[in-house]
C-alpha cells in the first residue's frame, strides 16, 4: 500500500514537472508557427503565383512573409527619416485626417503608436503602484503621461494618466487619473510588470525589483 502511494506521488510530481517544462515550449512553438504562416499567407495574396517559392524553388519557404514584413517596415523607417519621406508621410496623414470615419480611427491608432512606440515619450515606460480600486488594495498600472488641459485645470493636484490593465488580458483595462503624489514608482520593467499581470501574480519579478514591505507599511501610515 505504501509502495503504491509512493509510486502515485512520484508519477504525479513527474507529470506536473513535465507539464511545466513542455507546455511553455509547445505554446511558444505553436504561436510562432501560426504567426509565420499568417504572414506568409498575407504576403502571397499580393504576389503573382508564378513568383511563389513553390513555383521558383519547388518547395515552400516558411518565414518569407515575416522576413518581407520586417524588411518593409525597415524600408518605411528609412524612407520617413529623410525629407522626401517625411513630406510624403505628412501628405498621407493629412489625407487620412480629412476622410470621415477614417480620420477618427487613424487618429486613435496614431496616438497609441506615438505613445507606446516613440522613444521620446514616457508612455508605458513607467510602472507604478497605486491604491485601486479602493484604499488598502494595491494595483499595478502603467503611466501613459501627465494630465493636461481642462482635466488638469479642474483638479487642484498634479495628476498623471494611468492605464490599469486587467488579468489575464492586459490589452484591456481602465484609464484613471491619479494624483502624482499617490503613485509609487516601481523599479520593475514594463516586461516584468506584464508577466506579473498576465500570470495573475504567479510569475513574480526578480527580488531586487519588488517593492519592500517596509515601504508599503510606511505608505499606510
Amino acid at each position: 500500500m505504501a509502495l503504491r502511494l509512493l509510486i502515485k506521488t512520484r508519477l504525479q510530481r513527474y507529470f506536473l514537472a513535465g507539464l511545466v517544462a513542455v507546455v511553455p515550449i509547445s505554446l511558444t512553438v505553436l504561436v510562432v508557427r501560426w504567426t509565420i504562416a499568417l504572414m506568409d499567407q498575407l504576403l502571397l495574396r499580393f504576389v503573382p503565383e508564378r513568383y511563389w517559392p513553390e513555383a521558383l524553388f519547388g518547395f515552400a519557404v516558411p518565414g518569407i512573409g515575416l522576413l518581407a514584413t520586417f524588411l518593409l517596415i525597415l524600408f518605411a523607417g528609412v524612407l520617413v527619416t529623410n525629407y522626401f519621406g517625411r513630406s510624403l508621410l505628412h501628405l498621407s496623414e493629412r489625407l487620412m485626417s480629412r476622410i470621415p470615419l477614417v480620420k477618427g480611427i487613424f487618429g486613435l491608432f496614431k496616438q497609441v503608436a506615438v505613445t507606446v512606440l516613440s522613444a521620446d515619450r514616457e508612455g508605458f515606460r513607467k510602472v507604478v503602484l497605486i491604491e485601486y480600486p479602493r484604499r488598502g488594495i494595491w494595483s499595478v498600472g502603467f503611466v501613459t503621461g501627465v494630465s493636461q488641459g481642462e482635466v488638469q485645470r479642474l483638479i487642484d493636484k498634479r495628476t498623471i494618466n494611468v492605464f490599469m490593465p486587467t488579468t489575464p488580458n492586459p490589452t484591456s483595462g481602465y484609464y484613471i487619473l491619479v494624483p502624482e503624489e499617490d503613485a509609487v514608482e516601481l523599479n520593475m520593467t514594463v516586461d516584468d510588470a506584464f508577466k506579473l499581470i498576465i500570470s495573475g501574480g504567479m510569475v513574480a519579478p526578480p527580488e531586487s525589483c519588488r517593492l519592500d514591505t517596509v515601504e508599503l507599511e510606511a505608505l499606510d501610515q
